[in-house]
């Protein structure tokens, strides 16, 4: 009498070996148990230890897989190996980290207390100090930060008719700019680019601004336009340094009228 084979079950596939020492005979892949008789004979194609894929319709020992139950608050819980019990440090030899718990035996970093703060390099200049320096980041360096508001030539000259006047008020109401946020306190400036236009299409305006550019200057010059220099806003100083600033002028002025009547 052959000696019945042994089921085994476990995790995600079921195996059935021969209790004589053979190799693999069955094998699903369904999570579902074995109903095996003992007495029940095994089919003679399996006895040649080849695998096979055992299903519910060719196979009268397995179970149709039977419909799992939706994820509940019940039957949560983390899948297996991806939860770990944290390193406990400072606790003897046994707990794999070494008499010195992984820290090292001297050292700044092997000391309790706050460590080597981030981005130090040990006094060296650090990569954050290293690396250029970005323009206008926040706001805050003035090399970055925007001075104008600036329009083309071009916008103005198919915009604008003869004998208008062309100031950032008139630019914005025609919405041909659109200042908003810090652009708001901005002064105005021309720049000289005409695009696909000829110095022909400049038409005679009148223009205020804080400043024109070199080659704006030269072209509407040209074109008879009328350019108003609006002044600047003064910068704020004390009543000390003021006092200095006019004295200095008034002894330059009168150093500079004595130099041009000698002469």
């Amino acid at each position: 009498m052959a000696t019945p084979p042994m089921a085994s079950l476990c995790g995600c596939h079921a195996s059935i070996r021969d209790r004589s020492g053979g190799g693999l005979l069955l094998r699903s892949n369904f999570t579902q148990s074995f109903r095996f008789s003992a007495s029940s004979s095994v089919p003679a194609q399996t006895q040649k230890r080849k695998r096979c894929i055992v299903t519910a319709k060719n196979d009268p020992f397995v179970e149709p897989p039977a419909v799992l139950d939706r994820f509940r608050l019940h039957n949560l819980a983390p899948q297996p190996g991806s939860r770990h019990k944290n390193k406990r440090k400072g606790r003897g030899h046994s707990a794999g980290q070494g008499g010195s718990c992984g820290f090292g035996m001297r050292g700044q970093k092997s000391r309790a207390g706050p460590k080597v703060r981030p981005g130090f390099e040990g006094g060296q200049m650090p990569l954050y100090r290293r690396l250029p320096k970005l323009k206008g980041i926040a706001g805050g360096m003035r090399a970055g930060v925007p001075k104008y508001v600036a329009v083309n030539i071009r916008d103005i000259a198919t915009h604008f008719n003869d004998g208008e006047e062309v100031s950032l008020e008139t630019l914005t109401s025609k919405r041909i700019i659109n200042p908003s946020g810090k652009e708001k306190k901005l002064p105005l400036k021309v720049l000289g680019d005409l695009g696909d236009l000829q110095d022909s299409s400049i038409k005679k305006l009148s223009i205020k601004a804080r400043s024109f550019s070199a080659s704006a200057k030269v072209k509407l010059e040209a074109a008879g336009c009328t350019l108003i220099t609006l002044p600047g806003r003064k910068k704020w100083v004390s009543a000390s340094v003021s006092k200095n600033i006019k004295r200095a002028e008034e002894y330059f002025a009168k150093k500079k009228g004595l130099v041009t009547s000698e002469t």
